[in-house]
């Protein structure tokens, strides 16, 4: 039962947050549809935010899709952890990889105590949960915002750059994390007159890769 609880609880949490990310797709001048599409394959929040903020500060789909793979390969290294505890077959693997995501592994992991068997429970249950209610949510966020008119008017436009710090913030939980944002936040700041929309996070997630490398 408590796996259970976990799931639909951080399901539903995270999957509401969808309805930002329709609303900030349509202030940059997405349509319902490929909001929508976006949920629906590529299904990473951070991704998906990295690449409406990209196109609607006008940079080029190149720099929109480098920045939303590099902030995408976590999701690898969580598939390379999961992989001992699911041992899925060749078609469960298609479906479990596109559920990879922070909170199927997170509410997995933490079922270590639990076994194996509870540990896969949480996967699933988390991971289709997150799926389906982030992909209602897309929905509803782009249909009330195309609904409103210009969403700009509405301060949606903020929606991108909010959804980031969300994203961040709770993962600063020491001095190295805290001290690496600040970095990266100088970096990004420094770049922004000079070069195109998605260079500036591109080079921060660069240095981030770096910095870890070395230690």
């Amino acid at each position: 039962m408590s796996v259970k609880r976990d799931s639909l609880s951080v399901s539903l949490t995270v999957g509401a947050y969808g309805s930002a990310f329709g609303a900030a797709a349509i202030a940059a001048h997405f349509t319902v549809l490929q909001a929508c599409l976006l949920s629906l394959l590529l299904f990473s929040g951070a991704s998906q935010f990295a690449v409406i903020g990209v196109i609607g500060a006008g940079g080029a789909a190149l720099n929109a899709i480098a920045t939303s793979t590099l902030l995408g390969t976590r999701n690898a290294l969580y598939g390379l952890r999961m992989a001992p505890v699911l041992k899925m077959s060749r078609l469960k693997r298609l479906v479990g990889a596109q559920i990879t995501i922070d909170e199927s592994t997170g509410v997995a992991l933490s079922q270590s105590e639990n076994g194996l068997e509870e540990m896969r429970k949480g996967f699933w249950y988390t991971g289709i949960g997150v799926y389906v209610f982030w992909n209602l949510f897309t929905l509803l966020g782009a249909l009330g915002a195309k609904a409103i008119g210009n969403p700009s008017a509405w301060g949606l436009d903020a929606a991108v750059p909010a959804a980031f710090l969300g994203l961040l913030w709770p993962r600063l939980v020491d001095r190295k994390s805290r001290l690496l944002a600040l970095l990266a936040i100088a970096l990004s700041l420094l770049l922004v007159p000079f070069v195109s929309a998605g260079i500036p996070i591109i080079s921060a997630a660069l240095l981030a890769i770096l910095i870890g490398w070395r230690e």
